[in-house]
């Protein structure tokens, strides 16, 4: 991804930035997905040794 930043200065300082709409959208995605990304992450290293049920055993269960 390409960012297209407007710095902002303030008394000679870097105070804000300024994207493009589009940009920002596009950042705020990528964030998102990492964010998921984490979690999925988590959730799997949570569950690594939970008990499984193979897709199977569950037709057999559910009469499918």
């Amino acid at each position: 991804m390409t960012l297209h930043p407007q710095i902002i200065e303030k008394e000679g300082k870097k105070e804000f930035v300024v994207l493009p709409y589009e940009e920002f959208v596009q950042l705020q995605e990528e964030i998102e997905d990492y964010e998921d990304l984490k979690d999925l992450r988590s959730a799997k290293e949570t569950e690594e040794n939970a008990p499984t049920v193979s897709l199977a055993e569950v037709k057999k269960e559910l009469g499918v």
